[in-house]
């Protein structure tokens, strides 16, 4: 663990120090920092300050107010959880509400599953000790604070928990009934549940014929239709289109409405937005330790997040702030490089029918549509894995595929191995790819690890990297965000867009990640249809005249966050909701 807990912050733009006068010198971080200046987005600069004790001198001392102390993120003293003596630590709980839907908003590997396990009374708090600690201690250690009230009904038994587990692809691991006999209905709720979540033709279905959305949609039923006090949803979103992640939203706020406390692990920031009231941050260093921050409205705590920094706290857990400016788009224009005729794809039960169109490079196109569709079959296509039955693709190119579905052939393979054979040979512990490509996916530190050895996240993170190492013309990537957080989203985001722009090439994104979309692509096609039976793909056209016409099928409206510029859901029936509806225009930018 670091000792270094504290930072200078200077505000660059009331900072000249060439104009300030001696006594200001002395004692300004910038000055003595010199070249070392960390200078972010133009506004603040950040110095490390392996001396400072926090004294406030230079504070006082700068006439134009531009210095502040900020706290780096460090590991507390008191533990709620610990996991054997040299094993991952949790500090602090996040505390549920009635009536309210409270969003759990952090990197992978912080703690809130752990958090949430603990509060659904499957796992008792040991204050960091390896022996059993007693209720009483706990409840002490919660003194005062309003999770004590909490915490003691709990240990009396007297509040019973509802959780969602985050892995509902296991469930047939351990229950291979049919859907209708996993559902007990103990709130009386069920025709209004299955409704909600489109339930009706899973119910005579056995789980393991679900696919991953239709287990997610059922595993939110069964959570939803126990009478209990407090809901817990662990990832709620994964597996599930943009449609079904807004329904499943409505289902959950439908129990804070009915008087019932929620609490929710989310990453995709659209969806939390949309279903939460409150934000719980957990940061800290993922698999060592996790700090969990107060309370925040939904707004105020997912653009705390972030900015990477928590005002009321005064602690800054990321060195520069998660940003989604319009500008980050690729503007420059490309030149024509894919051409397909009009594309149809027959299977026994489903039609794909495709416009023709053509694809560019220096461009990331994004490709919007519900599940069950084709989008996945189209990227096939276009990759060369499957033949269309009418139609072609015209391209003597190549083209490297990320596929929806990473499987694992041969466990004993190393991620070295994978990804040197996927280059082709190449030396990738070069300084240039370690550096452009596997640090920023943070696998650098993977390379000797078995691939059935990874977790999901670290299997998905390989698998892009094994993409953009292919020595291909252009790229497609099937649902890239599966699995990954927040902030391995947006690295992976801004990795894509500056790898297209150093190469010139060109690349397709099929996602349901609305932020990662909207920061991402310049133009788009959008997919129609009935899942399962029929899909019909419009050709490209710019990213928000399709997303407009796909929020409008939806019936869902967006408009843009003033201070992060993310994507933000307006709540239906809104006077924003209803103006933008009004005029026709779903996606305000």
């Amino acid at each position: 663990m670091e000792e270094r807990i504290r930072i200078a912050v200077v505000d660059v733009k009331k900072c000249n120090p060439k104009k300030c006068n001696q006594e200001c010198k002395r004692f300004c971080p910038r000055v003595r920092a010199g070249d070392e200046t960390v200078v972010v987005d133009d506004k603040r600069a950040y110095i490390d300050e392996l001396t400072c004790i926090g004294c406030g001198i230079c504070v006082k001392k700068c006439p134009k107010k531009a210095v502040k102390i900020v706290n780096l993120a460090s590991e507390p003293k008191n533990k709620v959880h610990q996991y054997g003596k040299n094993g991952f630590r949790l500090y602090g709980l996040p505390v549920p509400k009635e009536k309210s839907v409270v969003g759990l908003l952090g990197l992978n590997g912080t703690g809130k599953s752990t958090a949430i396990k603990i509060l659904a009374g499957l796992l008792k708090p040991n204050l960091g000790r390896e022996e059993d600690v007693a209720w009483d201690e706990v409840l002490e250690r919660f003194k005062g604070n309003e999770l004590q009230t909490y915490l003691k009904k709990l240990a009396e038994g007297k509040i019973k928990a509802s959780l969602k587990p985050q892995e509902v692809d296991k469930i047939p691991l351990y229950y291979n009934d049919k859907v209708e006999n996993l559902l007990k209905d103990e709130r009386g709720a069920m025709d209004e549940v299955v409704e909600m979540l489109n339930l009706r033709t899973l119910l005579k279905r056995k789980l393991n014929e679900l696919s991953g959305g239709e287990l997610q949609r059922v595993a939110v039923a069964a959570c939803m239709l126990k009478d209990a006090d407090f809901y817990l949803f662990d990832e709620p979103s994964s597996f599930l289109d943009v449609e079904q992640r807004l329904n499943v939203a409505k289902a959950i706020r439908s129990l804070a409405e009915s008087g019932k406390s929620v609490m929710v692990v989310e990453h995709d920031l659209a969806t939390l937005d949309f279903m939460a009231d409150y934000v719980h941050i957990f940061y800290g260093e993922s698999g060592v330790y996790g700090v969990v921050s107060n309370s925040y409205g939904v707004r105020r705590g997912i653009n705390l997040y972030l900015d990477g920094y928590i005002k009321e706290e005064n602690v800054r857990f990321r060195d520069e702030p998660l940003s989604f400016q319009p500008q980050a788009r690729i503007e420059e224009e490309g030149e024509e490089v894919v051409r397909y005729t009009k594309l149809v794809k027959k299977f026994p039960s489903f039609k794909l029918e495709v416009e023709g169109s053509s694809l560019k490079n220096k461009n990331i196109i994004a490709v919007l549509g519900a599940n069950a569709l084709g989008k996945t079959t189209f990227a096939k296509m276009l990759a060369g894995v499957i033949k269309p039955d009418e139609g072609e693709v015209e391209a003597e190119i190549k083209i490297a595929y990320k596929p929806q579905y990473i499987q694992v052939k041969e466990g004993d393979i190393t991620v070295l191995q994978a990804l040197m054979s996927a280059s082709g040979g190449k030396n990738i512990m070069a300084s240039s790819i370690k550096e452009k490509i596997l640090k920023p996916l943070e696998i650098d530190d993977l390379m000797e690890r078995k691939l059935n050895e990874l977790s999901g996240g670290e299997l998905q993170r390989v698998a892009v990297a094994a993409c953009m190492l292919k020595d291909a013309d252009f790229y497609l990537f099937d649902e890239p965000s599966s699995f990954l957080d927040v902030e391995q989203r947006v690295k992976f985001a801004k990795l894509l867009k500056r790898f297209l722009m150093d190469t010139h090439k060109g690349c397709m994104v099929i996602d349901h990640d609305l932020l990662l979309l909207t920061y991402l692509a310049k133009e788009c096609v959008v997919f129609d249809g009935i899942p399962s039976v029929e899909g019909k793909a419009s050709g490209v056209m710019s990213f928000d005249e399709g997303i407009n016409i796909f929020l409008k099928k939806v019936g869902i409206t967006f408009r843009k966050d003033e201070e992060t510029f993310r994507p933000r859901a307006n709540k239906p029936g809104s006077q924003k909701d209803m103006e933008q509806k009004e005029k026709g225009i779903y996606f305000l930018g």
